[in-house]
């Protein structure tokens, strides 16, 4: 038997209408839950249809690892027969055994520009995440900081690039209408081939390229199981002490490569050593969603085709991810890897590449950012609430 929840809300049409939220366990309610975002983005030109098979696979707790360390519920809201909203709560134990902390989180929100739906949602939320011992409610994460995450509240003039979110600007105001409150903000910088990097960055690469101890190479796509091992090693180093930061396990991070795989181009990943030791990494991807554009939601045979030509005339990309050793962070590194990524994405037609994300208080990276020629042109925020 299905378990429903009857919200009733105050219209400006006589008598009140019925706001149900269930939760989503039949192949219809999944095949409605899949559906809800493209009706709700149907002539937004900025959206990016995700791929409904790698959806509803984040979110299979019988086959992704995610759900082997972690819990969730996802829920519909229906109005008069229609579904206007989904949700889901999720609770990760190994992120909050890292940090010892009892955060619950919520995700995959969809929803049309009403108050009360929403309400109905993060309510639903909210006390699944009360009931599974949760002292406070973050999102929106989907289902973590490792997959998409934040509000976009800043930038809504242009697409999202791979990974990274899209929503309509009232999203965040229903969030703050219900009482959550800015936990962070994450920043995206847009760099074009023709920015040039300050003289600061020059040198510094100029400086490195010619030091006898530093060198650079591109990942190996023959020795991708070592490369991978590698990748996580310097990843979990740098990374581990992020605000948010949750710990993959070896079952994930061999998904993500295994997904990564299919779409990296090899010679846009990049380590760094010094002498024989590995000081860090950048990991830089061709930017798919214009490709995901055309697919609309499907990889059938046609979508396989579009895939394969699409592919070589990407002309984006985004750094994903910048690590380094502690001991080494004080090196420069990140000047020389930015720079031997640029120009071997020039030499293959890339024309452009977002650097995100960011936190908003790390200085450090940010101004790096700015320095390579880099701009400000999105923002994003996770938001909080205590749950007492």
């Amino acid at each position: 038997m299905k378990s429903c929840t009857e919200y009733f809300s105050q219209s400006n049409q006589k008598g009140a209408k019925v706001i149900t939220i269930k939760k989503v366990e039949t192949k219809k309610d999944w095949k409605q839950f899949l559906n809800l975002p493209f009706r709700l983005y149907k002539g937004d030109e900025n959206w990016v249809p995700p791929l409904k098979s790698d959806v509803f696979f984040k979110l299979n707790i019988d086959k992704h690892p995610f759900w082997e360390h972690a819990t969730r519920e996802v829920w519909l809201a229906e109005r008069d027969g229609e579904v206007v909203g989904r949700i889901a709560a999720v609770i990760d134990d190994n992120y909050n055994k890292l940090w010892n902390e009892k955060m619950g989180a919520f995700g995959f929100f969809e929803c049309i520009d009403d108050f009360e739906i929403a309400k109905a949602l993060f309510d639903t939320a909210y006390t699944w995440l009360k009931e599974n011992g949760a002292d406070k409610m973050r999102g929106p994460l989907s289902p973590s900081q490792n997959e998409e995450c934040g509000f976009l509240m800043e930038g809504f003039d242009s697409s999202p690039v791979m990974m990274m979110p899209y929503n309509p600007p009232y999203y965040l105001k229903l969030a703050e209408q219900y009482g959550l409150k800015k936990a962070k903000d994450l920043y995206a910088f847009f760099k074009r081939s023709t920015d040039p990097p300050s003289p600061q960055i020059a040198k510094a690469v100029e400086r490195l390229k010619k030091h006898p101890d530093i060198s650079t190479r591109h990942v190996n796509i023959k020795k991708l199981d070592s490369e991978a091992h590698l990748i996580k090693e310097l990843y979990n180093e740098s990374w581990q002490m992020n605000w948010g930061f949750s710990p993959m396990t070896d079952k994930e991070f061999d998904l993500m490569v295994e997904e990564l795989a299919r779409i990296a181009d090899p010679h846009l990943i990049w380590f760094t050593y010094y002498k024989d030791d590995p000081a860090g990494v950048s990991i830089t991807l061709p930017d798919f969603n214009p490709i995901l554009k055309k697919l609309k939601g499907k990889l059938g045979p046609i979508g396989l085709i579009k895939f394969v030509l699409g592919k070589r005339k990407l002309v984006g990309t985004r750094a994903i991810v910048f690590g380094f050793r502690q001991k080494y962070r004080r090196f420069g590194l990140p000047a020389l890897l930015y720079h031997e990524t640029e120009q071997a994405g020039l030499k293959r037609g890339y024309k452009w590449c977002e650097l995100s994300w960011n936190l908003e208080d790390n200085v450090l990276i940010n101004q790096f950012d700015e320095k390579v020629g880099g701009k400000l042109y999105k923002k994003y925020r996770i938001c909080e609430m205590p749950i007492t």
